[in-house]
């Protein structure tokens, strides 16, 4: 039985499967390898413009995807991490990332392929070292990578002679425009430059694609890159919406360029690569073309690819300073900072769970001071009820609720990815911290309930309750500051002294409470009201001892 067309088309399929599971895989195991070392990397980022390119390109080969590491930038920028000039040179960073990924495709050891997928398989599923068997799976992804590279260019050489490519040889030479189009729509199916790139690779060694339409389509590539973080920005903060956009601008920019002297840039490509390119120029048909240059048509895309990202980042580079500073002029907007919604986290970097646990302790320090700014905003009632001060307060237990929601959601996500044994563990403590932090938020709202009604129904208290009141809420409230303070990072002091204060000042207050009652000093409907405001504040206290405590075996 001789093979139809149809079979061929789901081949090369099959083909493209295999290559983009072997990315995946490989990013994965490239992220296990290498463990807490993207952390450390992230956390030495500086403002300086040849470190923060630096990074990108690391990030992007560690994901084996520029656009990938676009969104993960984005997810640092909403967490606080990167401030908006060292995103811009991340971001065009993540461009040498791919080319770097291109070019180890490009040199075609395709004779490699199944044995680095029988040892990859070997490692991983025999050996009892985790590091080896991590190195297993970066192995197998490799193997698979070249493999269905190979299965996928072998199935599209059939499909060259079809009249319908041949076509399409005569169409795209003239239409540059629609290639780029073509490219970047490829991307952002495919969600990873380095897939796009590998496709277009073995396309054009098939003679599916001509030479310039191959070469256009790379260039393409850049502009898909730069709308998958846009989308990825949705949501987002609003310094993360400017990155991405002054990125998307810098990208087209420079595929503007590039279009415009397209055959300058062939001729530079031609300067650097194997091969004898004047069969193009001599009028030859496609498939003289493709057989010319059938050996070295890989290396020639992937150095197209290397040309413009190198030229785009020495052109650009110098500019993000001035695209930094004008950015609020450029885009501007208006914000509310209490807005009730996440601020750090993003479940877009869940698949990086290293990062992801640093952006939920950043937002868990975020909880941690809205509680402790709500507990202030309480306190400051005693002296004068205020009801804008009261509307903030409930604002604010909006928030905390919305958090509470949106972080457990995002742990419980974030547990399912594989984390170290050590980071791990952090995982059903933060989960608690949630909860405590958000208990903390509903009790607050509790006490400013009793406030206003001790306001609505005109209840008093001696000035003797209140004193010893306002004394009991001031040193809850160096709980609360204490517990803050140590959840945005600071060491977790001994508290039993503070314990024991607090302990001996709620007997005292019982007790005077108590013999007011009985010499009807207090009334009861007030003396229920004091009562039940004693035992928020109390239960207020002993939530802030139990995250101290928490946090001391935790180090994120």
């Amino acid at each position: 039985m001789f093979p139809t067309f149809w079979s061929y088309i789901v081949e090369a399929l099959g083909g493209l499967a295999l290559f983009i599971l072997g990315m995946r895989t490989m990013s994965e195991g490239l992220q296990k390898v290498t463990g807490e070392r993207l952390r450390r990397l992230l956390e030495r980022a500086t403002a300086n413009r040849l470190a923060a390119p630096l990074l990108g390109s690391c990030l992007a080969s560690l994901l084996q995807s520029g656009p990938a590491a676009s969104v993960l930038v984005v997810g640092f920028v909403n967490a606080g991490l990167l401030s908006l000039y060292q995103a811009l040179g991340v971001l065009l960073g993540t461009g040498i990332g791919t080319t770097l990924a291109i070019q180890f495709i490009a040199f075609r050891v395709s004779a490699l392929g199944l044995p680095a997928i029988a040892l990859g398989v070997f490692l991983s599923f025999f050996s009892r070292s985790r590091r080896l068997s991590n190195l297993g799976s970066m192995l197998l992804g490799i193997g698979l990578v070249f493999f269905g590279l190979s299965i996928l260019e072998g199935a599209c050489l059939p499909l060259s002679e079809s009249a319908i490519i041949a076509g399409m040889h005569q169409t795209l030479p003239s239409l540059r425009l629609v290639a780029v189009l073509l490219g970047a729509l490829l991307t952002f199916v495919v969600q990873s430059g380095s897939a796009t790139l590998g496709i277009v690779i073995a396309l054009a060694s098939a003679g599916v694609l001509s030479y310039d339409s191959a070469i256009a389509m790379v260039i393409g590539e850049v502009a898909g890159a730069a709308l998958i973080p846009l989308i990825a920005s949705i949501g987002g903060s609003q310094t993360a919406k400017r990155a991405v956009v002054i990125y998307l601008g810098i990208s087209w920019g420079a595929i503007a360029l590039a279009l415009v002297f397209f055959p300058l840039f062939l001729r530079l490509v031609a300067q650097v690569s194997p091969g004898d390119l004047t069969v193009l120029h001599q009028g030859a048909s496609p498939e003289a073309v493709v057989q010319a240059l059938r050996p070295h048509i890989a290396r020639h895309l992937a150095n197209a690819h290397t040309i413009f990202t190198f030229a785009s980042l020495l052109v650009f580079l110098p500019t993000i300073g001035f695209f930094a500073r004008s950015a609020e002029t450029l885009l501007p907007t208006r914000r509310s900072e209490s807005e009730p919604r996440p601020r750090f986290i993003d479940v877009r970097v869940i698949k990086t769970p290293t990062i992801a646990l640093l952006q939920a302790w950043n937002e868990l320090a975020r909880m941690g001071n809205i509680a402790a700014s709500m507990y202030a905003d309480l306190v400051s009632q005693f002296d004068g009820f205020n009801p804008k001060v009261a509307a903030a307060v409930r604002d604010k237990e909006v928030v905390l609720d919305v958090l509470h929601r949106d972080m457990s959601q995002f742990l419980v996500a974030l547990s399912r990815e594989t984390l170290s044994l050590e980071r791990a563990v952090e995982i059903p403590a933060m989960l608690e911290l949630v909860n405590e932090i958000e208990q903390v938020g509903d009790h607050v709202e509790s006490v400013l309930n009793y406030l206003m009604r001790k306001k609505e129904e005109r209840l008093r208290f001696s000035a003797t309750a209140m004193d010893e009141l306002k004394r009991f809420a001031a040193r809850v409230g160096a709980v609360v500051q204490l517990c803050a303070a140590v959840l945005n990072g600071e060491e977790p002091p001994d508290v039993t002294p503070l314990k024991l204060e607090i302990a001996s000042l709620e007997s005292e207050l019982q007790a005077s409470h108590l013999r007011r009652l009985k010499s009807g000093k207090c009334s009861i409907v007030s003396g229920l009201l004091y009562g039940d405001m004693i035992a928020s504040f109390s239960k207020i206290s002993q939530l802030g001892f139990s995250m101290i405590n928490q946090k001391k075996g935790i180090t994120p």
